[in-house]
């Protein structure tokens, strides 16, 4: 498992450069209703990012499951590899 401060800092890195700005506060609450511009597009820019960077491949049941980032965020910790 990955420690929550690594993906934490990850997922800002990512947010930083799908989104092209340092000020979004990431958290486990974050969701598209949060984050100006945050639309279906952006959704697979954040997910192949993440898929990417931990080296996971997400599930149409783990897709169709994320409410909020805490939810990409568990599943990059517990599944993902660096």
């Amino acid at each position: 498992m990955i420690a929550d401060t690594v993906v934490h800092s990850i997922f800002a890195e990512i947010f930083s450069d799908v989104f092209m700005r340092d000020d979004i506060a990431i958290s486990d609450t974050l969701s598209a209703r949060d984050v100006e511009g945050w639309d279906s597009f952006k959704q697979i820019e954040i997910v192949m990012a993440t898929e990417e960077r931990f080296g996971v491949k997400l599930t149409s049941a783990e897709l169709d499951g994320l409410r909020n980032l805490g939810a990409l965020m568990r599943i990059a910790a517990t599944r993902g590899r660096l």
